[in-house]
């Protein structure tokens, strides 16, 4: 079958168009947020929403005027239709979600402040989506009018059974020609199925055209070092002859990734990060603007936004990596001002935002 989209070829021939449907896969949760900073032993209330790392991308690109389409299995029951209902609300397609299972995945947190950290407890355990199997999505429909397909770690993370299922998913995207990205997305109290992330993600990432990760994701998925960042405040200096080095022993062992995006952050406090990004390609290191972003109001789904950022980036300005980095950088700064998992921001606000708007002033 000839391919339906090769990323190096429509990058080169500045065939990408803002038309192209991408495909995102995962699983979506309730998210139960303790009000005002509370502890968990404080509150008799929760603040209900949903996200989930590639649900959080598929917004973002929703956002951005991209067709999307989000890939789920959910249980047959009033409160998953309430999630589809805020999905579909979001700009997202769900025709490709699948019903099955008895209960949706729930993750509960308890914001920090200053110098207590935030907490994460899961309740995903037996989840619908926890209990996929391959065979239950069909996969050659969905991707059918689809041109990208994105993935991340925590799909393999939860079962051997998912970890099959998204390995199913990747070998039809590559077959069906779409391209495919990667967010290393590891998260250490997933990997509880007898396996490490080092034994099964380093196969399915060499399935991937674009990966991408925070820099102590690429140590525990594909077993390379850390390159330490160390930013107090948006005048630091990036080792880039480290960060060139990394990427080309990664390169090395993944010759199919054409783009590979790297996000630093360092928390000064829970409050108070320092973001910055780099992107490798074609043997050559991109470096971003550092971003010292003083008043935190939510970092859960930073990252995600990261990714839609740079799934838009690479689509929008094709012949134009630098700019593609910058856009992805910026969309994730801006999450960090936005209550919830989805980025809820517009391609103009974070525009504005890469030409150095960042007076805060009253839009009138």
């Amino acid at each position: 079958m000839k391919a339906v989209f090769d990323l190096k070829e429509a990058m080169d021939k500045k065939m990408i168009s803002t038309n192209r449907k991408v495909v995102t896969f995962g699983e979506v949760m309730l998210r139960l947020t303790a009000p005002d900073f509370r502890r968990f032993s404080q509150t008799n209330e929760f603040i209900a929403t949903y996200g989930g790392s590639e649900a959080n991308v598929a917004v973002s690109l929703a956002n951005f005027g991209i067709p999307t389409e989000f890939v789920t299995r959910l249980p047959d029951n009033a409160m998953a239709q309430a999630c589809i209902a805020s999905l579909r609300a979001n700009g997202l397609g769900t025709e490709g979600i699948v019903f099955g299972g008895k209960r949706m995945g729930l993750y509960f947190l308890e914001s920090g402040a200053s110098f207590r950290n935030s907490n994460v407890v899961y309740d995903r355990d037996g989840s619908s989506f926890a209990t996929l199997r391959p065979g239950m999505i069909d996969w050659e429909k969905i991707f059918a009018d689809a041109d990208w397909f994105h993935w991340s770690g925590i799909a393999a993370s939860l079962s051997q059974e998912g970890a099959d299922a998204c390995l199913e998913a990747l070998q039809t995207a590559d077959r069906m020609g779409l391209t495919i990205s990667c967010d290393l997305n590891y998260r250490k109290n997933l990997w509880k199925y007898g396996k490490t992330a080092l034994e099964v993600m380093p196969a399915m990432v060499a399935k991937s055209d674009v990966i991408f990760g925070a820099m102590p994701e690429y140590k525990y998925t594909l077993g390379v070092e850390d390159v330490p960042f160390t930013a107090v405040d948006a005048r630091y200096k990036l080792d880039e002859g480290a960060f060139l080095k990394e990427c080309r022993l990664i390169e090395s062992k993944y010759p199919r990734c054409h783009k590979m995006f790297i996000e630093l952050r360092n928390s000064l406090s829970v409050n108070h990060d320092i973001l910055a990004a780099v992107l490798y390609s074609e043997g050559t290191l991109k470096v971003a603007p550092v971003y010292d972003i003083d008043h935190v109001v939510d970092k859960v789904g930073v990252g995600d936004a990261f990714v839609g950022g740079m799934i838009y980036g690479l689509v929008a300005y094709p012949d134009n990596d630098r700019k593609a980095l910058d856009f992805a950088l910026a969309a994730s700064a801006l999450k960090n001002t936005v209550y919830g998992d989805f980025n809820q921001v517009t391609v103009e606000e974070v525009e504005n935002l890469m030409n150095g708007n960042t007076s805060g002033r009253v839009s009138r």
